[in-house]
């Protein structure tokens, strides 16, 4: 079993990253778990107090959860993966039957921030991406996806996304095997990345 992590800043197109090494392996040889699935149950808490969580900061992670998945996956074990609401900003009562495969790749801004996870990850890549270009997806994301406002996401961004980036995700670039810089479609880095995959299987 060959395990992946992927992490960069958000909207750094680790998404897009992922689905580049998807195209290159059997769907049946591999699955994604997203850190997003992990952040902390918050039923203790009123959508209020939830909203004003600080979702770009390690400690809103279930890392100890998440680790004991990767576990259980490398032993060969089915998990029960969480699934989180951002629009209620709490874990939903489903989850997402998740088999082992020959190759687990995990994603997320901040999984290079626990060093437990890091001695799991076989090959560690970092997804960089200029500071604007990462706000404009972000903004495109929240307002779409998630059904924030401009105003919400923008100040979210000023008080909390931008210093824990450079806190805590962009110091983590230095445990990375490979950096790939995503303002375009990499094909050199995504070819390392699937040589490098391909020797570890074989």
């Amino acid at each position: 079993m060959l395990i992946i992590g992927i992490a960069g800043g958000t909207g750094s197109g680790k998404t897009t990253v992922v689905n580049q090494i998807l195209n290159e392996i059997s769907a049946e040889e591999v699955c994604v778990i997203s850190q997003d699935s992990y952040y902390n149950a918050t039923d203790d808490l009123t959508y209020d107090q939830r909203t004003k969580i600080n979702f770009d900061h390690p400690a809103s992670i279930d890392f100890e959860l998440l680790v004991k998945h990767l576990k259980q996956l490398k032993k060969k074990k089915v998990i029960e993966q969480p699934i989180y609401s951002f629009v209620s900003h709490n874990r939903t009562k489903d989850t997402i039957k998740t088999h082992p495969r020959k190759v687990i790749i995990v994603e997320g801004i901040l999984i290079f921030n626990n060093k437990q996870l890091l001695d799991l990850f076989d090959i560690k890549i970092f997804v960089h991406a200029d500071a604007d270009e990462r706000l404009i997806r972000r903004m495109r994301r929240d307002i779409k996806e998630r059904g924030r406002d401009l105003d919400e996401v923008l100040n979210r961004y000023q008080k909390t996304l931008k210093p824990m980036h450079q806190q805590f995700i962009e110091p983590t670039k230095n445990f990375a095997d490979i950096i790939i810089p995503n303002d375009k479609y990499n094909t050199v880095a995504i070819d390392i990345v699937r040589t490098v995959i391909n020797e570890k299987l074989a």
